[in-house]
């Protein structure tokens, strides 16, 4: 009798003459609002006093990692000068970070003096600061009495991975920042932070008469670095507020994401903390619901009690055009106006008319040398990411004397607390057995809300119990070569769809489960904490049934991304016994945007935290580790040597490579390790 056998027949019993339940079409995605729900049930806001204001500030912060260090000296440069209709126009770059250098056009009015500012972020249009629509507000501001500084954002513009304007900065380019703890907003909002201090440097410039506006990603950062920096003494977000509760469901661009957000506010606060300076929310009739008038509102109206507390409630403005999303010149005309009242004390806050405008071309805006390899002061956002996450990695390398228990102990607490995993006393329902038509079927439920099933390729008699993950889920893994290896050489071989693998329309770019893993990140929930509870709590739920075999425990094989899965799952589980990541990436960090992979492995904070693959591949104590080849970044296989380099003080792995005449040792690996 096979070692399930005692108990399906009744679990089957009772599911076959329960009531029926209609499955929804979005399991996930309603999982996913249901926990964000919860999260904000109970939401206050920050109140008028400033100690709950500076703990939301301090949330932010960590969130964002908005503590980064900056470049002590800005090093500012002005290129060339370009004539404008009624302004002119400085090519200028100044240093943000150390060692990095940010591009700008400085727009200055015609005749000399000293003038209120507005910084210009650009958002997702397509030519970035050079972008006629950008062009157009700043000559705008400037014809009204302004100094307007339009930038380029990190990895867009003249900041690409490439040399070509254009680029789009979100996906795994965005990402890659998560895991080095400087998510891709908080080093816009740092940079933008800089960009204000330049501003001040200025002699034209009245430093105590800041503003900043933008539209769409751009409208996020005027809303992020108002309630961030408090110099800014009046914002106009554009197309771009609404509720992070609206963003599960869409897709949106790394930049807009702060990881963790729903678990301490949401729109409310960040448009409170600007209070009591001057903001008005611009909205579009006819924008997505994340950024609509309907959910703005929802933010507005509670924000607006902290303006009334602090007496400032005609500071807070918000106005809807009939339009799509955009920056429309009735649009800009208001902003102008808004700016005028509150920066120069000028006019009642009715629109400016804007005149007639030729935009430049977009080339002829560029501040970095177009036909430069490597700028001075250019980097990408990888490569960004990558120099944070070396540095990182040299107070953090694996023990020169080997792994120790103590050492162990700390990063596996560490993980638990990166990936938000529950503790060993983590509860969760107890596992159904079903017998389907075609194959044995093990339903299960690492958490409340949550079902999973996984299929079961049975063995004749005791023997060793495998789950084998795939990235694209059970059906992918059961294609796989390994899957034949493992059952021909006598395993018990389970596959599985963990959270979020069955979902269809998920990928933007190279990144297959980018709405996933953006939803998860909102929540504070990395997919890859989600999987690795998933695993830990399926080899639980195998074991419980008693059909683990001989050798008493689960073994888990990973191929590709799920490889790291495995690994964090096996340090998370004394179930496990063994592990094996076959062709799994060796590095979170690359030169460029990494590919082949999924981006729910980019937890953030997770290699400053705890370290890079290598040193998750220490991490399990229980059993036998395999790696049986690895890639790079781009998804390249490394050599044998290489990989024992890469490895080289993560202690007793076995290392193998990842060819087809290996396979058989892979398996006899995974399936005789102690």
């Amino acid at each position: 009798m096979r070692p399930w056998t005692r108990v399906i027949w009744l679990v089957a019993f009772l599911l076959a003459t329960a009531p029926a339940q209609a499955q929804s079409p979005d399991p996930y995605l309603d999982w996913v609002r249901s926990q964000a729900a919860q999260m904000r049930k109970a939401d206050p806001l920050p109140k008028a006093d400033p100690l709950p204001q500076d703990a939301l500030r301090q949330k932010l912060a960590h969130a964002l990692g908005l503590d980064t260090p900056l470049a002590k000296d800005l090093q500012p440069k002005v290129l060339t000068t370009v004539q404008g209709d009624g302004f002119q126009v400085e090519k200028v770059t100044f240093q943000t970070f150390p060692g990095v250098r940010m591009p700008g056009l400085l727009y200055l009015p015609e005749k000399p003096g000293k003038y209120p500012a507005v910084l210009n972020v650009h958002g997702h249009w397509p030519g970035a600061k050079q972008d006629p629509v950008v062009q157009a507000r700043c000559a705008a501001l400037a014809r009204a009495g302004f100094v307007a500084l339009a930038v380029d954002a990190l990895g867009a513009g003249e900041r690409g991975v490439e040399r070509a304007l254009g680029e789009y900065h979100g996906g795994m380019t965005g990402a890659s920042l998560l895991p080095v703890g400087l998510p891709l907003c908080g080093a816009q909002i740092l940079e933008n932070s800089q960009a204000l201090t330049y501003l001040q440097s200025r002699p034209e410039v009245d430093g105590d008469k800041l503003g900043v506006t933008g539209a769409s990603g751009g409208g996020n950062q005027a809303m992020y670095i108002a309630a961030w920096d408090k110099r800014l003494k009046a914002a106009v977000p554009v197309c771009s507020v609404g509720n992070y509760q609206a963003y599960l469901g869409a897709a949106c661009c790394m930049c807009e994401v702060v990881p963790g957000a729903l678990s301490f506010t949401e729109e409310d606060g960040l448009l409170a903390l600007t209070a009591p300076r001057a903001l008005m929310v611009i909205s579009a009739s006819r924008d997505a619901r994340q950024f609509s008038p309907e959910e703005a509102r929802k933010s507005i109206g509670a924000a607006r009690k902290v303006y009334t507390q602090l007496g400032s409630d005609k500071a807070l403005v918000h106005q809807v055009f009939e339009s799509g999303h955009d920056y429309s010149k009735p649009m800009r005309e208001a902003m102008v106006g808004f700016m005028r009242l509150h920066l120069a004390g000028q006019g009642d806050g009715s629109p400016v008319p804007e005149a007639d405008f030729k935009p430049f071309p977009r080339e002829e805006l560029r501040c970095f040398p177009a036909d430069a390899a490597s700028p001075e002061g250019w980097i990408s956002v990888p490569r960004f990411a990558q120099k944070i996450g070396l540095q990182a990695l040299t107070s953090n390398p694996l023990p020169a004397d080997g792994v120790d228990d103590s050492w162990r102990k700390r990063k596996i607490q560490a993980l638990q607390k990166v990936l938000a995993l529950p503790g060993d006393d983590h509860e969760h329902d107890s596992p159904e057995l079903v017998l389907s038509q075609s194959a044995d079927t093990l339903t299960w439920h690492p958490e409340k809300g949550v079902t999973l099933t996984a299929a079961i390729h049975p063995a004749s008699g005791a023997a060793p119990a495998v789950i084998l993950l795939h990235p694209e889920g059970a059906a992918a893994a059961r294609k796989h070569p390994l899957f034949k290896a493992l059952a021909d050489a006598g395993a018990w071989v389970i596959t599985a769809d963990l959270r979020g693998q069955a979902r269809q329309g998920d990928a933007i770019g190279s990144a297959p489960d980018h709405n996933t893993a953006e939803w998860s990140l909102w929540l504070g929930r990395p997919l890859l904490g989600q999987w690795t509870l998933d695993v830990r709590s399926l080899a639980e739920a195998i074991v419980s049934s008693g059909a683990t075999g001989r050798n008493g425990g689960v073994r888990v094989v990973g191929v590709g991304s799920m490889g790291v899965a495995a690994l964090t799952a096996a340090a998370q589980c004394e179930r496990i016994r063994g592990v094996a990541a076959f062709r799994a990436p060796v590095s979170l960090l690359s030169e460029k945007p990494i590919s082949g992979q999924r981006l729910g492995l980019l937890a953030p904070r997770l290699l400053v935290e705890v370290g890079d693959i290598p040193h998750l591949a220490a991490l399990p104590e229980k059993g036998r580790v395999v790696l049986a080849g690895g890639v790079d970044g781009q998804d390249r296989d490394l050599a044998l040597d290489d990989l024992k380099k890469t490895f080289q003080g993560a202690g007793p792995r076995e290392l193998l490579p990842a060819t087809p005449e290996a396979q058989k040792a892979i398996v006899q690996a995974i399936l005789h390790g102690s």
